[in-house]
């Protein structure tokens, strides 16, 4: 019994290390606005005006910057006039589509 308990624990520890790589983090409006400046990224505006375009009348939720792996994702939230919330993720360097679904 130990074996598999010591085996469990490493495992544990190797998966707790692996998920705190791979999470996004979630930058601040500072850092948002120097990546802006720098032309790294797209401006919040513009890349709102497009997801909002993609569900006309809908209403904006939430907002956020993240960085995975070196490279920027808007993520915006709309609840659209059928009441149903959007999940939309904008590559913030060139616009890109990468996601558009329904909210859990």
């Amino acid at each position: 019994m130990k074996v598999n308990l010591r085996t469990g624990s490493r495992l544990a520890l190797v998966l707790l290390a692996f998920c705190s790589v791979v999470a996004a983090r979630d930058l601040n409006q500072d850092e948002a606005l120097a990546l802006r400046q720098q032309g790294v990224i797209l401006s919040l505006e513009q890349l709102l005006q497009q997801a909002m375009a993609r569900h006309p009348g809908s209403r904006l939720l939430e907002a956020e910057l993240e960085s995975k792996h070196g490279s920027y994702v808007y993520e915006v939230e709309l609840v659209t006039t059928d009441g149903v919330v959007r999940e939309i993720k904008l590559d913030a360097t060139t616009g890109a589509l990468l996601k558009d679904e329904e909210d859990d």
